[in-house]
């Protein structure tokens, strides 16, 4: 069984997640979206609210599951024996950020693979943190984000 594990702070979840999502999930027999707790990032929500809109968002998909991880990502990988990590990238910027992160990983556990997954061209110019900020301006988020996420955002903003 083919397990891949898809890391990210998800603050909040994109349709570009959403989209990186639906087709690694096609392609391994299981994925695994973990929420994952970085200290140096500063989230509007907490991982309970992302692991919430994470699970309601990908419920449909049997093969997906959702979880929480404060360690490193390969030992999440050891933990659930994945062998794989998906990382969406949108551009040379993302790719040269995640290029970094898979010597990385590679060095701490060299049989676990990165497979870089493009993401779809319509979400190309999709970030968290511009969505969030777009938000605070009340700018139209509809496009970007499913709704659940946009009813999350618009009152943890107070809109």
């Amino acid at each position: 069984m083919k397990i891949a594990i898809f890391a990210g702070t998800f603050d909040p979840p994109t349709y570009g997640h959403l989209n990186i999502i639906e087709r690694a999930k096609s392609i391994f027999d299981e994925l695994h979206v973990v929420v994952a707790l970085n200290k140096g990032k500063n989230c509007l929500f907490t991982s309970d609210e992302r692991l919430a809109m994470l699970q309601n968002l990908t419920g449909q998909w049997d093969n997906v599951k959702v979880s929480i991880w404060d360690k490193l990502i390969v030992d999440y990988a050891k933990e659930h024996k994945a062998k794989i990590l998906v990382r969406g990238v949108r551009n040379i910027g993302d790719f040269s950020y995640e290029f970094d992160l898979a010597l990385m990983n590679r060095g701490l556990a060299a049989d676990i693979e990165t497979v870089f997954i493009p993401t779809d061209p319509k979400y190309f110019i999709l970030s968290s943190s511009s969505i969030k900020e777009l938000a605070l301006f009340c700018g139209d988020i509809s496009t970007m984000v499913p709704p659940l996420v946009a009813e999350k955002l618009a009152q943890k903003i107070n809109l």
